[in-house]
Parts: structure tokens; sequence; C-alpha cells
């Protein structure tokens, strides 16, 4: 691959140099500030004033002057186009569990602005929200999909006539969205995430999104090609991003922020990478998922009493590619974990780079289902870490103001060893 030989030729120019270094210490997360809300449960929403129908065919365009209900799955078909005013606000049933369902050929725009985002929420009181009372937001692109048949079916109990996704359309325009946040969403019953992304095209936009509480995956991303930027998933029970199907794309200013009593039975992460999906097969090989994040917050929200009950951050699977680039991970077990698709140090070391960036875990770094496989650590080269796992409010400025969190290191990067 041209991006990950380039990088591997500069490593000794480069590392570390004032020319790429990111400054630690300064405050990154500004981008946050004035659209998100990091307690969502005890914000008062209007109660809504119309229900939308189940299946929207005709264009439409949902106004601020109004509270709209989201009850059961809505369906946006026949090419139409859902286009969502700044600062509206979506209520989202919890006994009929919403969802907003973008079928293959239809589009949805969604436009807010830092002033006045618009929201996806539950429809319960404030105070009594839990995680995966609704739904989630669903967009079937006709995107490249790197799958036998080239196409897939969008996971959860869905009408089959509309839950097919993938194509040729690499560079199709699916959906815009901008300053939106999704709060509680993420039900286990059908098997919902906050937002899925499956097959959509370098046209559309997503960036300056938020993901609150998901009681699965917060971004569940599956074939396509699109460079993604400004996302946030706050305290998900399920992993807080996922991709998968041969997905290829960079994403810069990423936040997970994570709970370490809070996760799924089967263990979540921030990052799970799936080079393929194993029940789907895949035609390309070369085409596996490949990602490049940048200036990403990886944090888990633990302390000495309690960073047992923590993962990996990331999880790479099924030969994934992953490079992860000016970021700080912290308060996990490892930086990665790799399936056992991965034999060899070699393979390992061509599917996973990070470097200018920071890490403070309390395991060994890299974890592996080969355990004979030895000298991974050297996958983590060139990047800073703590000589013992630290606390997170030792380490970090204000990692829980309630307004936007702080994750500025209190100590200059300087102050920690760096792996060479």
């Amino acid at each position: 691959m041209k991006k990950r030989c380039f990088i591997t030729t500069a490593l000794a120019l480069l590392f570390f140099s004032t020319a790429i270094a990111q400054d630690f210490n300064e405050n990154s997360e500004k981008w946050a500030k004035g659209w998100t809300n990091f307690t969502p449960n005890k914000t008062d929403y209007p109660d809504a004033d119309e229900t939308l129908p189940n299946i929207i065919s005709d264009h439409t365009y949902l106004g601020n002057d109004k509270v709209y209900l989201l009850s059961g799955n809505v369906y946006v078909t026949n090419g139409a186009s859902l286009t969502i005013e700044e600062g509206t606000v979506i209520r989202c049933d919890d006994k009929n569990p919403a969802n907003l369902i973008i079928t293959k050929g239809a589009k949805l725009i969604a436009a807010g602005s830092r002033a006045y985002p618009i929201v996806f929420t539950s429809n319960k009181a404030s105070k009594s929200r839990n995680s995966g009372d609704w739904g989630g937001i669903i967009v079937a692109g006709s995107g490249k999909v790197n799958t036998v048949t080239g196409n897939g079916t969008i996971d959860g109990n869905f009408n089959p006539q509309y839950a097919v996704y993938g194509g040729n359309l690499e560079h199709e325009e699916t959906v815009i969205l901008r300053f939106v946040r999704i709060e509680f969403s993420g039900n286990t019953t059908n098997g919902s995430n906050g937002l899925s992304l499956y097959g959509i095209g370098t046209s559309s936009i997503v960036k300056d999104v938020m993901v609150s509480y998901s009681g699965k995956d917060s971004y569940n991303i599956q074939g396509g090609k699109n460079n993604i930027q400004n996302l946030i998933s706050h305290k998900a029970q399920g992993n807080d991003y996922q991709f998968s199907e041969g997905f290829s794309g960079i994403l810069k200013n990423v936040i997970a922020i994570r709970h370490p009593f809070i996760n799924s039975p089967q263990g979540s992460y921030a990052i799970k990478v799936n080079g393929y999906n194993k029940d789907l097969g895949y035609i390309r090989p070369e085409n596996v998922t490949d990602i490049t994040i940048t200036h990403a917050t990886l944090v888990n929200l633990s302390d000495k009493s309690n960073y047992q009950h923590t993962n990996a951050a990331i999880l790479s699977s099924n030969a994934a590619k992953t490079y992860i680039h000016n970021s700080k991970i912290s308060g996990f077990s490892d930086v990665v974990k790799f399936d056992n698709t991965y034999t060899s140090l070699a393979l390992m070391q061509d599917a996973f780079m990070m470097d200018n960036s920071f890490f403070n875990i309390h395991g060994e770094g890299v974890s592996s289902n080969n355990k004979t496989i030895n000298g991974t650590s050297d996958i983590l080269k060139y990047n800073r870490f703590t000589k013992s796992f630290v606390s997170v409010n030792d380490l970090f400025k204000d990692p829980k103001n309630t307004i936007v969190p702080k994750f500025q290191l209190k100590q200059s990067l300087n102050a920690y060893m760096v792996m060479q």
C-alpha cells in the first residue's frame, strides 16, 4: 500500500519533530464546543407535535417550528429526500422502538448548525432515559461493498424490500449530517446501532455528529468510502466505532469516552475494525477494510480501582488495516488486540501502525490471540507512553467536565517515555 510505504520511509526523519508533533497539552477538543450535550438525561425537550408516517416516499421537509415523533420503522423510499432544518428535535418512541431507515436511492439531509443542532432523542422524560430506548439512524447507500455479491442486507429485523445496500456508485451522495446529536439509541431488540452507514459514497458528508448512551455500537460503518470528521461517542455499551466490509476512509477528530462498567457482554472496544464480514465473504483481498484515524482521543474513564474491567482500545480482526496518527489512548488494558487471522509479526506490522501518539494502559500494549508471536511491542514504536498506569483524573486536565471534557495532559509530553 502506497500510504504505508511512504510513512515507513519517513519515520526516522519525522517522528516527534516540531513540524508534525501534536501538542497534547493544548485543548484539541474546541471543535466540540457549543453543539454537544454530555448530560442529555438532564435536558428537557418539548413534547412531540406530529408523528411521522412509516413510509416517506415523497420529498419531505421537517421545520424546526414543530417537534416530531418517530415511532416504529420509518422508511424513506422511492428516491425521496428527507430534509431536516437546523434546531429540529425528533423524539423517538421507546414503546414501539423507532428507527429511521434511508433506503437505497433515497437521501437524508440533516444540516444543523453549532448554535442550533438537530437532536434525535428518547421520548421518555428527563432523568428517566436509558441506553437503547429506541433504534437508530440507518443509511443504505449504493457505494462499493467488499462482499461476494457486492451488496448486503442491513442488520436487524427490517422489511427485506428496503434493507438492501451496496452497488457501484462510489461517489454517491446519500447523506448529509452536520451538527447532529443522537441520544439513547441502540436498541438491542431489533439490532440497531446509533448511526449505521452502509455503502455510503465519497460525496456524502458526515461531520459534527455525537452519539450518546447507545445500547449497541455508536457508529457502525460497513462498506463504502468516505472521509469523516468531528465524531463523538459517549458512554456506549457496544463499540464506539465499528468498521467492516471494505470501508475505506480517513477519520479526523474522533472522540470515544467509555466507562469501565459500561460494556456489552461480548466485550466492547473504542474501535473495532473487521477486514471483511465472515458471513458474507469477500472477493477483493486488496480491498479489506482500511482506515486512517488522526487526532483521536480514546479514553476509558478508569482509575486504579476499576481498570481491570477494561479491554483493549482497538480490536483488529479479519486482516483489517489501521493507521493511527497524532492520537491519545488512555485507560484501556492495551492499545490493540489482534485476532487469529494475524499469524505473524510481519502481518501485524503491515496491518497496524501508530505514530506520534500517546498511550496510558495497564497491560503489555499489544494483545494477540496467537500467543506464540514475539516482539509485538515493536508495533508501538515511536509513541510516548506512561511508565505505569495513571488514573484518568491524574492524567488529564478535566476529563469529566459536563460541558466539554478536557483531555489535555497535565504534564508536558516530554515527561513521558518514548518507545523506539
